[in-house]
């Protein structure tokens, strides 16, 4: 398997909203700073033997946050959300 397509996918997003749009064939991953949209659905195919209709990509910006009176910054972060086609899903929970 091409090497690249595995750097792409870190980690699939547990939540109560991706858990709400599982349940509409929809699921969000955390992916890399670099991955492009065919990037992220070569690899959702590859790995995961399913057929993928569209991918739609968010950068999220990490908040300042302050910790005994220290100033820090929590690191940015990328997701892909990936709606599959009719009749298909993914298991996320045995993949966490």
């Amino acid at each position: 398997m091409n090497e690249r397509l595995l750097g792409v996918l870190r980690a699939p997003r547990i939540s109560e909203k991706s858990a709400r749009l599982a349940e509409s064939n929809q699921y969000v991953f955390e992916v890399a700073s670099t991955a492009t949209k065919a990037d992220v659905k070569a690899a959702i195919e590859q790995l995961f033997s399913v057929k993928v209709e569209a991918v739609n990509v968010v950068n999220a910006k990490g908040k300042t946050k302050t910790f005994r009176f220290r100033s820090g910054r929590r690191s940015d972060l990328r997701k892909a959300y990936v709606r599959l086609a009719e009749g298909q899903s993914i298991d996320v929970m045995a993949q966490a």
